[in-house]
């Protein structure tokens, strides 16, 4: 059933999630028709620049306006990115450095409502050093949160025993799906998120759905409303969060989105 998706109803959005860097520091967007009021920004400092006050990181090209988007509806409850790198490879290099900066970090969040962090590092199958994150991230407040791919592609019960070995049991997942860097289908997404919630817990799952698709001469596009419809629709009764927002779901996808969601 799942493979055919036989409902195309797309189900309410729990979250979208904002990637800041220095040509994205204000973000708008209507997300709140579908349901959206958790926002996750994916970091606060990234390479060495701050894009909050009270730290002593250089600031970005501009301060985002946190006080407004405290007061946007899609952000009633914001999971707050600590430090983090554009390039995955020199993040893994650097994780000490990058968690006690981390924890430096959310000694001063931003002026909204807090209710988790975000720790910017991506785990897959290939980071073989990934357990050194075991004992480091002791040193982040809770609730806390990390990011998992499988770029290898080695299956959902083999990447939920891996974090099952060290991941901390205070610990929360977001797995992004790979739907949008056509590295699986949804329901195949789907699969592993079950296997994901069975092994971890349904409360420490949450899914990244990729509301982008490959564009042609590179880069990535918006994905369209017959693309991310299928998609969604897949992750019923799962809490999702929209990569990413501001870039990628505008208002006339929102619209679409929003009315099949009233479809039954």
């Amino acid at each position: 059933m799942l493979a055919g998706c036989a409902s195309q109803v797309v189900p309410p959005i729990e979250g979208v999630v904002w990637q800041i860097d220095n040509e994205h520091t204000r973000p708008q967007g209507d997300w709140e028709k579908l349901g959206v009021k958790r926002l996750l920004v994916q970091w606060t400092v990234v390479d060495n620049l701050a894009f909050l006050p009270g730290t002593d990181v250089p600031p970005g090209a501009a301060m985002p306006d946190w006080p407004k988007i405290g007061q946007q509806p899609w952000a009633r409850e914001v999971i707050v990115g600590l430090a983090g790198r554009f390039d995955e490879r020199g993040a893994r290099g650097d994780l000490e450095n990058l968690v006690a900066q981390s924890a430096k970090v959310a000694r001063t969040p931003p002026p909204v409502n807090v209710t988790g962090y975000y720790f910017p590092i991506e785990i897959d199958p290939t980071w073989m050093e990934a357990y050194r994150l075991k004992t480091l991230l002791n040193q982040l407040p809770r609730p806390l949160w990390i990011s998992v791919y499988d770029s290898a592609n080695v299956g959902p019960e083999e990447l939920a025993q891996s974090l099952v070995e060290w991941l901390p049991e205070d610990v929360g997942v977001f797995f992004q799906d790979g739907v949008g860097v056509h590295a699986r289908e949804a329901f195949v997404a789907r699969h592993y998120i079950n296997v994901l919630v069975r092994r971890l817990g349904k409360d420490r799952v949450r899914v990244i759905a990729e509301a982008f698709r490959p564009q042609v001469g590179g880069g990535f596009r918006p994905a369209t409303l017959d693309e991310l419809r299928p998609q969604l629709a897949t992750y019923q009764g799962l809490p999702i969060y929209l990569f990413e927002g501001p870039r990628y779901v505008p208002p006339q996808l929102v619209q679409g989105l929003s009315a099949a969601q009233k479809e039954r």
